[in-house]
């Protein structure tokens, strides 16, 4: 039935239903850190617009994602699903041709991996 709706409920509109009535909850917790929905939102809004600037991805427009067991792995996906991207998810241990399949099998013509992931 929430398929159906219309507009559709998507888990960015849950998110940011979210971040507007409970922004000081903690969402996430990873080893010592803490973050909040609000500190989500402010690190998506970050990134999404560091993403705009530089790589200018068009609405509908796949980018892959090689990152590790990370915070920034969430709101990289939260910023991407802002610029109405679709996050192809590759697993941070591939390489070679394997990750060339990946990238090319999800369409996408970005490919965004922190520092020392592509080796």
């Amino acid at each position: 039935r929430r398929l159906a709706r219309r507009p559709p409920v998507t888990l960015l509109g849950v998110f940011q239903e979210n971040v507007r009535r409970r922004p000081h909850q903690v969402l996430l917790r990873f080893q010592e850190e803490v973050y909040t929905f609000q500190d989500l939102d402010r690190w998506s809004n970050r990134v999404a617009r560091a993403l705009s600037l530089s790589l200018s991805p068009r609405p509908g427009q796949p980018v892959a994602v090689l990152l590790p067991n990370h915070p920034s792995y969430v709101w990289t996906w939260v910023a991407l699903a802002k610029l109405g991207c679709p996050m192809a998810c590759v697993n941070c241990n591939v390489r070679g041709r394997a990750l060339r399949h990946a990238v090319g099998a999800a369409g996408a013509t970005f490919l965004l991996a922190s520092p020392g992931e592509l080796g």
